[in-house]
């Protein structure tokens, strides 16, 4: 079993890894038609791995499969918008992982605004970012608190929007 896991944790950190290639090359945004389709399948394929993953496994911990790949599995769940089953299955086990106190809010936080974004819903954290404004700044997706955001960020241990937002500009 201790080999497989080392298999899974390897698979995991490649999924991200190409997910992280391809969102730098600027797939996840283009303007391309095929880049945009490129981007779909891969999340896509990614993201039925994972639920086949947590079916197996449940939540791939790290304990379970190393720090860099349960980080993996939390990106490839934030990137699998078009199967909000495996988002919200992901983001059930992280949340029951801070309630048992196996891991830290920050995570769930990010995967519950892709989620509720996803639903048609406004975010809690101000954590997904809709467009670019005309003066180049980030525009957050709708917030169900505007005026706390920047106090509830801080409960799980996300920094200031301001600051968030100034790594992308």
């Amino acid at each position: 079993m201790t080999r497989d896991l080392a298999a899974l944790g390897g698979e995991l950190t490649a999924m991200a890894a190409a997910d992280h290639e391809m969102a730098v090359s600027g797939a996840a945004h283009s303007d391309d038609p095929a880049e945009q389709l490129a981007w779909r399948r891969l999340t896509a394929r990614h993201g039925d791995r994972l639920g086949e993953i947590m079916d197996e496994v449940g939540r791939p911990t790290a304990d379970l499969v190393g720090e860099d790949a349960a980080r993996a599995a939390w990106l490839v769940a934030q990137h699998a918008d078009r199967q909000l089953d495996v988002q919200r299955r992901a983001l059930r086990l992280l949340e029951q992982a801070v309630e048992a106190d196996a891991a830290g809010a920050r995570e769930p936080a990010f995967l519950r605004g892709c989620t509720l974004v996803n639903e048609g819903r406004e975010q809690v954290y101000g954590t997904q970012v809709a467009g670019v404004g005309d003066d180049g700044s980030p525009i957050p997706w709708p917030c169900a608190e505007p005026d706390r955001v920047d106090e509830l960020r801080a409960g799980v241990g996300i920094e200031p929007f301001a600051e968030y937002v100034a790594r992308f500009q």
